[in-house]
């Protein structure tokens, strides 16, 4: 029997205590240490390759102008937008992790990637749903043949998995119901899979740890496994993980760490788009995202986000804008709306829906100290439309256009766009990759946009900074806040 040892973890950052504490020194959390039970891996237990290895290879310090690179072979997927989000596609020993709240579609986004890869080979592990449910879920997203036999690891179109062998589009997905590692990874090694999914890494547990599924100390140990298993094979393995009711992605945040890959699922439930989000990326930037839409049939890939996320109007209204803004790579064009209403009680309200509120009370704070509107006694209510959040600047200039509106109620011309960020004292501060911004909102249509004349070439050394001449839109340039009020409501 391997020598036992007790120690206490905390479930909200994995840190290890030898002794109950009822605050956790790392971060600050309370009544979060529980009791988990360690034990030394026992030699009889089985990693993740049945056979060891004969002869341990020691690595050996290379200096970087010795190391042999070749451009690094990416797996293309056919959704465009997963391929953005990753940084141009799968890499090859990759280990991605997908969070979000339950029932975003983690699972969904997974089972439609895994079968629709035409010519790879992909094993899906779930550890929550039985074989009869994804079976179904799987016809809902696509049309499936007679159900398949029971038992192992088998392919959702009826046939026995064979060890290998060339498979037609869609005929690659196989699916394993199990939790135990050492079994998944035996399936593993009969299968060889081109690309393992895992649904998800907080219901799996490994015989080298004796806790409960999902505790700190199991999802540490079957993550590792995972990650050793991915770089030794070169086989890309995604994990769905659970969320903490913070957003947090759940178990210790080593998690998070020991990946390359992390990607966050959000959206409202009661929208219809999904937005799939870069938190961190060590092959691509970390700024990406794409947008879903939420179907019967599974979730479209949304080419064009700005025509979805602006709203089609008969007539003008007041306290409406648009705003050119960036996420990663990707221009896109939002609504931001905003309402001003005067406060029944005697503190007002002040509420943002996809946008910062203590970004918003420093705006409220510039126009009435610089251009002399009175809102200290006025409800406001900001919203973002579509259910995303942006973290922009950017659409400082349109939420400030917004605002104002609303509190004169005067419509703003509907052709009519923004983007510049608001300083502090008024001014209207240059953005970064304005000619994208004004690309997009020309191709929209929009005929005049307002955007900072910090971004003006200021001199001989940057005169090819920004040529406004090949562009047909109004490029309205602006140095105050009280010139934009100027040219709008005169």
């Amino acid at each position: 029997m391997a020598k036992t040892k007790i120690a206490y973890f905390c479930q909200s950052c994995g840190y290890e205590s030898p002794k109950w504490l009822g605050k956790c020194p790392a971060c600050q959390s309370w009544n979060t240490m529980v009791e988990e039970v360690l034990e030394k891996a026992n030699a009889s237990v089985p990693t993740w390759k049945a056979s060891p290895v004969s002869s341990v290879r020691a690595n050996k310090p290379v200096q970087v102008a010795d190391i042999t690179f070749k451009e690094e072979h990416r797996l293309l997927t056919p959704d465009k937008e997963f391929n953005r989000v990753l940084g141009g596609g799968i890499v090859a020993g990759s280990l991605v992790l997908i969070g979000g709240e339950p029932g975003i579609g983690k699972s969904t986004l997974m089972l439609q990637l895994a079968l629709n890869m035409p010519g790879i080979k992909v094993l899906y592990v779930s550890g929550e749903e039985s074989d009869h449910q994804i079976k179904m879920r799987a016809e809902r997203l696509t049309a499936q043949p007679p159900p398949p036999p029971e038992g192992g690891a088998f392919d959702l179109h009826g046939t026995s998995a064979p060890p290998s062998g060339g498979r037609g589009a869609g005929d690659s997905c196989y699916i394993l119901t199990e939790t135990s590692t050492q079994n998944i990874f035996k399936q593993i090694e009969e299968l060889q899979p081109d690309l393992v999914v895992i649904d998800s890494i907080q219901t799996l547990h490994s015989a080298h740890v004796e806790s409960t599924p999902g505790s700190v100390s199991q999802v540490r140990e079957c993550t590792a496994e995972l990650l050793r298993f991915a770089k030794e094979t070169s086989t890309p393995v995604f994990l769905i993980g659970h969320i903490t009711k913070d957003g947090m992605i759940a178990g210790p945040k080593i998690l998070e760490h020991m990946v390359d890959t992390v990607l966050q699922f959000e959206g409202d439930r009661h929208h219809v788009y999904r937005i799939l989000r870069t938190i961190k990326n060590r092959f691509g930037s970390a700024s990406e995202l794409g947008i879903y839409e939420m179907l019967g049939e599974g979730l479209r890939e949304v080419s064009n986000p700005s025509e979805i996320l602006l709203s089609q109007r008969d007539e003008p209204l007041s306290g409406i804008t648009i705003s050119a803004t960036l996420e990663g790579m990707r221009p896109m064009l939002i609504e931001t709306q905003a309402l001003v209403s005067t406060s029944p009680y005697g503190t007002p309200q002040r509420t943002a829906t996809g946008f910062d509120t203590k970004r918003m009370s420093m705006l409220l704070a510039v126009l009435e100290k610089r251009c002399g509107f009175r809102l200290g006694a006025k409800d406001v209510f900001l919203n973002i439309t579509g259910g995303i959040r942006v973290e922009d600047p950017a659409i400082d200039l349109g939420l400030a256009a917004a605002i104002i509106s609303s509190h004169e109620d005067i419509p703003i011309p509907a052709k009519t766009c923004f983007a510049g960020e608001i300083g502090l004292s008024g001014e209207i501060r240059a953005v970064n990759r304005v000619e994208q911004r004004i690309a997009e909102a020309q191709k929209l249509g929009f005929e005049q946009i307002f955007i900072s004349k910090y971004n003006m070439p200021s001199g001989a050394k940057d005169k090819n900074r920004l040529d406004l001449s090949r562009y047909t839109i109004d490029v309205k340039v602006v140095g105050r806040i009280e010139e934009v009020f100027g040219l709008l409501f005169g």
